[in-house]
């Protein structure tokens, strides 16, 4: 049986809570839920604009993701939480040029979301996804 390895980064945002950033388990890297935090002053950003938080959220998971040994290329599936279904097409536009740039291959993740109330007011979106490392 593989050994669990926790994965860090100062790329990104530090675990606000009990958790880690990520963890590694064999082939499989798990990304903990990622918000629109600055990496170097861990502050929330983009209050209001669901745009720059999305870019934010998705910048700190690519980072986790690299510190693990993978890419966006290897997520297998993204989970993006919103807080206002309204700012889903603004989501989705930002995702897109996102996914597009950073999965040269076409071969796009799977990607469910979801609408809840998030930790934090300014929070307008979350992010977590789940990779192949090898």
């Amino acid at each position: 049986m593989s050994s669990k390895t926790v994965v860090k980064t100062d790329a990104a945002p530090a675990p606000a809570h009990t958790f880690s950033q990520a963890v590694r388990k064999g082939g499989l890297l798990q990304v903990s839920g990622q918000g629109p935090m600055d990496p170097g002053s861990n502050t929330y950003i983009g209050e209001g604009d669901v745009r720059v938080q999305t870019r934010r959220t998705l910048e700190n998971v690519r980072a986790i993701l690299e510190a693990g040994g993978s890419s966006v290329e290897d997520v297998l599936m993204f989970r993006v939480y919103l807080t206002k279904r309204e700012d889903f097409p603004l989501m989705n536009e930002v995702y897109g040029e996102f996914v597009a740039e950073h999965v040269p291959s076409g071969a796009l993740p799977a990607r469910t979301t979801v609408f809840v109330d998030l930790p934090h007011e300014v929070m307008l979106v979350e992010i977590d996804a789940l990779a192949v490392a090898e």
